[in-house]
């Protein structure tokens, strides 16, 4: 069993499961996720092709699950982005050592779901933007808030959505959230691949990600979709 299972199991037995169900649409952390606005730069987008993003936002698991409900989105995979080591594990990740955080690499049909669409789903029910280094029980540079671009004009649209954000003072604490270029994103070990999906009962998906496919749901329901993405084979 990997380490991180025991230690969330362990800090997640207290939790009780009534206390879950009444707050559906809380983060882990009792925050309760909020309608943002819509992104004002607009996306551009090319019929007929598919375009990558990259985010981090804490425990890849929730990040991913939230994204393979996501209408639009045709790949969602965990893995590591951000940091200097050629291959990158969890082990290693783990230890804060590597400069990598936990990410998400999503393939999407601009068509159908746009960069900026996606950029307001990170930000309303994926994560807390405004946890330094850290998503609720999970502490360290690894679980950053970010967003790795590859383009200049996917950094600019996500830019521009911190500052509406910032500007319309969406959160009560400062957006912390990066937007640094993609250098290269590393596929996590086969076991965190759909992880929520194989794992719905386990504490800590219990209390940390569903609610935030329950935010999903709430807040943008011609977004979601109930099946998800299948595992990538």
């Amino acid at each position: 069993m990997p380490r991180r299972l025991t230690e969330r199991a362990l800090r997640s037995v207290l939790i009780s499961v009534t206390a879950l169900a009444a707050s559906a649409c809380q983060t882990a952390d009792g925050r309760t996720t909020v309608a943002l606005p819509v992104p004002s730069a607009p996306s551009i987008a090319v019929a007929g092709k598919l375009d990558t993003a990259v985010f981090a936002g804490g425990c890849f698991w929730g990040v991913e699950a939230v994204f393979r409900h996501t209408r639009g989105v045709v790949s969602a995979v965990s893995g590591y982005a951000g940091g200097n080591s050629p291959a990158p594990t969890y082990d290693a990740v783990s230890g804060g050592t590597t400069g990598h955080a936990e990410s998400v690499q999503v393939i999407y049909e601009p068509a159908t779901v746009s960069f900026g669409t996606l950029l307001q789903v990170f930000f309303s029910v994926a994560h807390d933007p405004t946890e330094l280094n850290r998503q609720g029980p999970d502490v360290g540079t690894q679980y950053r808030s970010a967003i790795f671009t590859r383009s200049e004009q996917q950094a600019a649209e996500a830019r521009a959505y911190v500052e509406q954000l910032t500007t319309a003072h969406s959160f009560p604490r400062a957006i912390v959230t990066q937007v640094t270029p993609l250098k290269a994103f590393h596929e996590a070990e086969a076991y965190h691949q759909n992880y929520l999906a194989q794992h719905r009962s386990q504490p800590y998906i219990m209390y940390n990600d569903l609610p935030k496919l329950a935010a999903l749901q709430s807040q943008h329901p011609k977004l979601y979709r109930e099946d998800g993405i299948a595992a990538e084979p």
